[in-house]
This record gives C-alpha cells, structure tokens and sequence, in this order.
C-alpha cells in the first residue's frame, strides 16, 4: 500500500490552526504523512542608514529558518499519530510550494487565501491560485468562511 502524502503550505496567519485541524483530521482518516510547509521571502543583508552591513545575508537567513520551524512546531500539536514534518524554504511562494509537492510526492496540496477580492488578486495575485494552475494534482484552498477543492484537472477521465 502506498502512503498518501499531504502538503500543507502555511502563511503564518491566523488561519492555520484551522487549516492544521482539518489537514490532520484528513490524514488521520487516510492514513496520510504530513508535510508543513512556510515559504520565508529570500533573505538579504540589512544595512544601516550609512550603507553599513548590520546584519548579514546568512544571518538573517538562519533567524528566518528558526522563527519559522518554531512556528510549524507550534503547528505540529494538531497532527498526533500523524507522521508529520516540517520545512521552511525561501523565495517565491508558488514556486517552492510546487517544487516541494514535487519532491515530497505529495498527492494533495492545502493552502489558504487571504480572500481577496477579484481586483485584489489580479493587482497582488494569488498563491492559491497559482499553485492551482501549476499543480497536476489534487489542490485545496481556503478562503474566508469557505473552502474549495480542485479535483486533479490532468487525471484522465
């Protein structure tokens, strides 16, 4: 039997406990592995007001990667008897999510939407939505009060 393996990409907001509890409520009935995901901007140097180097590029990466495996941790209470791991990447949001379902081999993706209206997403865009559109497997999304499941688009009919 193979496992299933579930992606849930997190934005730190208030809604992830949430989506925690019903992320760990579907793997425990599907006998599903976990994977927490936060996708951190890319660090850089901070400079001072005279152009000074006061924190460095590896610095503020390692305090990023921490904060952020503190956060996930916090979210790994939900996930008991799951098997469950956490990561944090950098850069661009759908891209590492993408990346990460790949390489995890994940057969569903969880993100949440901060619930932007249709302006809102086309001035700003949309994570879920991207990951949507890039991902050839089964995605789900939350947005305010809702939630919405894309089935698999390249599975045959």
């Amino acid at each position: 039997m193979t496992t299933k393996k579930i992606l849930l990409a997190v934005d730190r907001s208030s809604r992830a406990s949430a989506m925690a509890g019903l992320v760990a409520d579907t793997a425990r009935g599907a006998h599903a592995a976990v994977r927490l995901l936060h996708v951190a901007p890319e660090p850089s140097a901070i400079e001072d007001a005279h152009g000074r180097v006061v924190v460095y590029a590896d610095q503020e990466s390692a305090s990023r990667m921490s904060e952020g495996l503190d956060y996930l941790r916090a979210l790994e209470m939900h996930f008991a008897d799951v098997p469950t791991e956490s990561v944090v990447r950098f850069g661009d949001p759908v891209t590492r999510i993408l990346e990460e379902a790949e390489a995890f081999g994940a057969d569903l993706i969880v993100v949440g939407t901060a619930g932007r209206s249709a302006i809102g997403r086309v001035l700003l865009g949309s994570v879920a939505a991207g990951v949507v559109s890039g991902a050839g497997l089964g995605s789900f999304y939350f947005g305010y009060g809702k939630s919405h499941s894309i089935l698999n688009r390249s599975a045959p009919a």
